[in-house]
């Protein structure tokens, strides 16, 4: 059985991902939309080992974070992408979870 895990960067970065939410301006979700919005995040992660197509990281800022990128295209603006590795076994070790607002390309 294939493990996939999250590394304790990727889990500051939920973290974050929690209080940039509940502190944007633009549009004021509540608790419970911003912990659903995280937890979809965090299934689509979990999901990873049940993908047959892989992509190679192609950014600059990913590739520091790992080989493979996994897009999740939210909404039409916003599209996170969840970085990470692959060790000999087939297990998934996700290094990072970034959005297109922090990518440079």
């Amino acid at each position: 059985m294939l493990v996939v895990s999250i590394s304790r960067q990727a889990k500051i970065d939920l973290d974050n991902i929690v209080i940039g939410l509940l502190d944007w301006d633009k549009i004021v979700l509540t608790v419970d939309e911003v912990k659903q919005y995280v937890d979809d995040i965090v299934e689509i992660a979990y999901s990873l080992e049940k993908i047959n197509v892989r992509f190679k990281a192609t950014y600059n800022d990913h590739l520091k974070y790992g080989e493979f990128a996994h897009t999740y295209k939210r909404n039409n603006s916003t599209v996170w992408y969840i970085i990470y590795d692959i060790d000999e076994n087939g297990n998934i070790f996700i290094n990072k979870i970034i959005s297109n607002y922090m990518t440079v390309s």
